[in-house]
């Protein structure tokens, strides 16, 4: 009967959903797993309790399947069981109470700060030692890696940049973030020397030309700025060169890199939450897992009781 109410099910789903060759594929493969495994139990597959659905879950923990999988087959059991109900089949949904698996958030890709300091004296010693030709386009792209670490600047926020900037002689910059919502943000003695080099050949460049650009880093774009996949594609082409692996590097990466690197060194996450310009502090708290080996770190080395363990091992 079980496969008789599975190809039943199928065949509503492709009917009525227009679900691809693939998908019911997919669903056939799930509920056929889930049917075997109830009939060792003794049970049916559309006779099943909550209690049998849950056990089969707990089954696919016990044999680490992964969350993603494991709440895909739970989508077909659902669909199945929907299905069974309002088809009259049964008279209730087993599946209405039972909780799907917790995905946990994947923590962001980031860099060691020794990466980070190769990628940062390439960039720098590329700004000093190339071609004439090439000279402001390196001394750009050492200017935009140095700012992007040391202040954690979206890369929308650090391509639109305005020109005033090289009129600014602070430590720190007023960045406008998402909603217009302006913020400050510090700046390195690096990134500081980096746009002044930076800035004084784009002035040299400009001399004799009637129309300023109004952005700090202009480009030949439809909206005048440098866009922001060019600096990206820069950026992996800079890492290759510093002999790191490119698919691990982007803007956003060093980003994360500004993040997890403050924290590691004490930084508090609400302070992070302001320079990286979240509004919610939950979005900052996937920097978590770097406090907590901090945490970790700091009770190893100065508990008392840690030490103690340390010398009977």
């Amino acid at each position: 009967m079980s496969a008789a109410r599975i190809e039943a099910f199928l065949e509503m789903m492709s009917a009525e959903r227009g679900a691809s060759t693939n998908t019911l594929a997919a669903y056939q493969r799930d509920l056929d797993d889930v049917r075997a495994f109830l009939k060792a139990r003794g049970v049916a597959l559309e006779a099943a309790a909550s209690s049998d659905l849950s056990a089969y879950l707990a089954s696919l923990v016990d044999l680490g399947f992964k969350s993603s999988s494991q709440a895909r087959r739970l989508s077909a059991i659902r669909q199945f069981f929907r299905f069974l109900y309002a088809e009259g089949l049964r008279g209730d949904d087993p599946t209405g109470i039972i909780d799907g698996p917790k995905r946990g958030r994947p923590l962001p890709k980031t860099m060691s700060v020794d990466d980070v300091t190769r990628l940062m004296e390439r960039a720098a010693e590329e700004a000093r030692t190339g071609p004439p030709e090439e000279r402001l386009a390196r001394l750009r792209l050492h200017a935009l890696v140095e700012m992007l670490y040391a202040t954690g600047m979206r890369v929308s926020e650090l391509v639109t940049l305005p020109a005033t900037v090289l009129a600014q002689n602070g430590r720190a910059l007023i960045v406008k973030g998402k909603g217009n919502k302006e913020r400050m943000v510090p700046l390195s003695r690096a990134a500081i020397a980096a746009m002044a080099a930076y800035g004084a050949a784009l002035k040299e460049q400009a001399e004799g030309v009637d129309v300023e650009s109004p952005w700090l880093f202009p480009a030949a774009s439809k909206a005048g700025h440098l866009p922001r996949q060019v600096f990206a594609r820069d950026l992996k082409q800079l890492a290759g060169r510093a002999g790191l692996k490119i698919s691990a590097l982007s803007p956003h990466v060093l980003r994360h890199a500004f993040a997890s690197h403050l924290l590691a060194n004490g930084a508090d996450l609400r302070v992070v939450q302001e320079l990286l310009g979240h509004t919610d502090i939950s979005t900052t708290q996937i920097y978590t897992h770097v406090l907590e080996e901090r945490l970790h770190a700091l009770v190893q080395t100065h508990h008392p009781l840690a030490k103690q363990g340390k010398k009977h091992e």
